[in-house]
């Protein structure tokens, strides 16, 4: 059964090109995907077909109609995986910017499952069904680095409930706009779904849960700050929420950011570097961590300049 979304157009949006304004909206779906969309006819403007030309205006009605994925399961594909951990409960794989982590509506091929079943075949936990076999977590698709993944049901009962109770250690790399009066600091609003879009997240009271996030500022710019960024909760986008919250949203970010920001990034400048939790079988602590990737250092290059 298909899936249709519905989405009133913002002021910050609304010269946007059609398949861009879809895009700031849907991030989880490809822009090539979204174009075959409107070119199928199944994106509408106000109750009528919305031309690839088209720029709605603030208030406007866009509506879209996903069709249900191809195939009931994920299927195995030999793509390359960046493994800095693994053994025979779990592993960590540095995602690069770009991935989606698994198939939905869009992206139904070329995820990080899809590379990981052809890497651990049927070794991966089924807590999270068949679309998510062996996820624990998730980043977004522009963002890059380590996610823990699960081989086996227990080890993915042990760290969800170390995400739970907040000893999962997860620190990000994070290039911001401006700068901040204290060097270090932490932003404890909670987060919860925008009633207007549906895909992008809000600090709100409503329908929210806990979100607390702690940073420290490492260098700063002329323009932009870097950051040391440490999750204590896991919410949806919770690090661009709430760097845009206290006027300071990542760079690049094209959702949550200025609507003139670093659009050249081809996405946030936020890297998941450092993973830490207790191992399900024994208990010991391991740490894994990934360097900054080629787009982040190349920014920072050009900013220190």
């Amino acid at each position: 059964m298909s899936e249709r979304i519905s989405f009133t157009v913002t002021r910050e949006h609304e010269s946007f090109r059609a398949d861009k304004l879809i895009a700031a909206e849907l991030p989880e779906l490809s822009r090539a995907y979204i174009q075959r969309m409107i070119g199928d006819g199944l994106a509408l403007l106000n109750g009528k077909p919305l031309l690839k030309s088209a720029k709605p205006r603030a208030g406007d009605i866009v509506t879209v109609e996903l069709p249900p994925l191809k195939s009931p399961a994920a299927m195995p594909q030999d793509i390359p995986l960046d493994i800095r951990y693994e053994d025979d409960d779990l592993l960590a794989v540095n995602k690069p910017r770009g991935m989606v982590v698994h198939p939905a509506a869009g992206n139904e091929d070329g995820t990080l499952v899809n590379a990981l079943l052809f890497h651990c075949g049927d070794g991966l936990s089924g807590i999270n069904g068949v679309m998510r076999p062996g996820i624990v977590h998730r980043i977004d698709k522009d963002t890059s680095g380590l996610l823990a993944v699960a081989k086996n049901d227990a080890a993915h009962r042990c760290l969800a409930e170390q995400i739970k109770e907040h000893s999962f250690t997860r620190e990000y790399s994070a290039v911001v706009h401006g700068h901040f009066r204290d060097a270090q600091g932490t932003v404890d609003a909670p987060i919860g779904r925008s009633e207007k879009d549906r895909k992008k997240m809000r600090v709100t009271d409503k329908n929210a849960r806990e979100a607390v996030t702690h940073y420290t500022v490492l260098e700063e710019y002329a323009e932009f700050s870097l950051l040391s960024v440490r999750l204590e909760t896991g919410r949806t986008h919770q690090i661009r929420v709430h760097m845009a919250h206290i006027g300071h949203a990542v760079v690049g970010d094209m959702v949550y950011g200025p609507k003139n920001g670093v659009a050249s990034l081809h996405g946030q400048c936020l890297h998941a570097g450092l993973l830490g939790f207790r191992h399900p079988h024994d208990g010991k602590y391991v740490e894994v961590t990934a360097g900054l990737p080629d787009y982040f250092t190349g920014f920072l290059t050009k900013i220190r300049g």
